[in-house]
């Protein structure tokens, strides 16, 4: 899965950065190189977005000791786990590529080290390999480490531990979820082309970044990137998309599944500091886990890319 496609393209020329884009493109490869391997082999979590049954898209996060991720050969990840059964994903993936005319499950995901502001994109498709995946990788992206607040990890503590694992759904954020996503000041994004090939992304920036402008409609600024698109370019050929907001402090985690369109109307870009677009993200569905994540993480340390918020 070479180059940029169409709809990746047509973004790029539309914000008029075809060039840099050109540029970009040698940061796209097939393999995991040697350094990222080392790099992948210490994570204990990483960010992963994907297609239910339904044909909703979820982003979600996996868990696992240091060296749960691995690269047995420069083109294939493998992840020692699966999500739990509350996870909207889990049907999916525990199902990947088995049984007769099973396909693959094509998934993104995002390696991403907090402390070092550190991350890595890989887009391939899974099948269920004992416990865990078995990622064949169509594109390893090497990100740079803008809008990432520093934390640091530990393990959640005995007591913190025992929290029992449920799920709320809804149709819409309740006014808890309201306040979780103003105060939010990290994201994480997944999207698909029309083809169905999924990506997962980083979203970040100060508290209040993220607009609440009703309990089914979200907003948040683009600031400006690596010039690629792959999530804006992802929208333009298909509007489904989902989120995942970590719970930092307790394990939770919080998903929204959707629509996105970009805004590029000028006055409405305006009033957002640091903004090159909008993006709007309307809400079919949510679902909230908790003690979905062992991880607990430190109170952050804010990036200084990040712009100051609107208002």
């Amino acid at each position: 899965m070479g180059g940029y496609h169409h709809g990746e393209i047509a973004v790029q020329e539309r914000a008029g950065l075809a060039s840099e884009a050109g540029h970009s493109q040698g940061a796209i490869g097939s393999a995991v190189p040697e350094v990222a391997v080392a790099f992948l082999a210490e994570q204990p979590h990483v960010v992963l977005g994907g297609t239910d049954g339904r044909g909703r898209i979820w982003a979600t996060q996996l868990t696992g000791e240091p060296g749960f991720l691995a690269v047995p050969e420069p083109r294939t990840l493998t992840i020692g786990a699966l999500p739990p059964p509350e996870d909207p994903l889990a049907a999916v993936l525990a199902g990947a590529g088995n049984g007769p005319g099973q396909e693959p499950v094509r998934i993104g995901m995002i390696g991403i080290e907090p402390a070092t502001r550190r991350r890595m994109r890989m887009n391939g498709r899974a099948v269920r390999d004992g416990d865990g995946l078995r990622v064949q990788l169509d594109q390893v992206i090497a990100n740079c480490p803008k809008y990432i607040q520093k934390r640091a990890h530990r393990p959640a503590a005995d007591g913190e531990a025992q929290a029992t694992r449920g799920a709320v759904d809804g149709t819409e954020l309740s006014p808890e979820q309201q306040r979780t996503l103003r105060a939010a000041d990290t994201f994480f994004v997944a999207t698909a082309s029309d083809r169905g090939d999924a990506d997962a992304s980083h979203r970040g920036g100060n508290p209040g970044f993220v607009q609440v402008l009703s309990p089914r409609l979200l907003r948040w600024p683009d600031y400006i990137g690596n010039a690629m698109f792959l999530t804006l370019g992802n929208l333009e050929l298909n509007p489904a998309a989902g989120l995942f907001v970590p719970g930092w402090e307790a394990g939770t985690s919080l998903h929204l599944t959707g629509s996105a369109r970009t805004v590029w109307d000028e006055d409405e870009v305006a009033g957002h500091p640091g903004a090159q677009r909008l993006v709007e993200f309307e809400i079919a569905a949510v679902r909230e886990v908790a003690a979905a994540s062992p991880l607990r993480w430190s109170a952050p340390a804010y990036s200084r890319f990040n712009p100051p918020t609107a208002g």
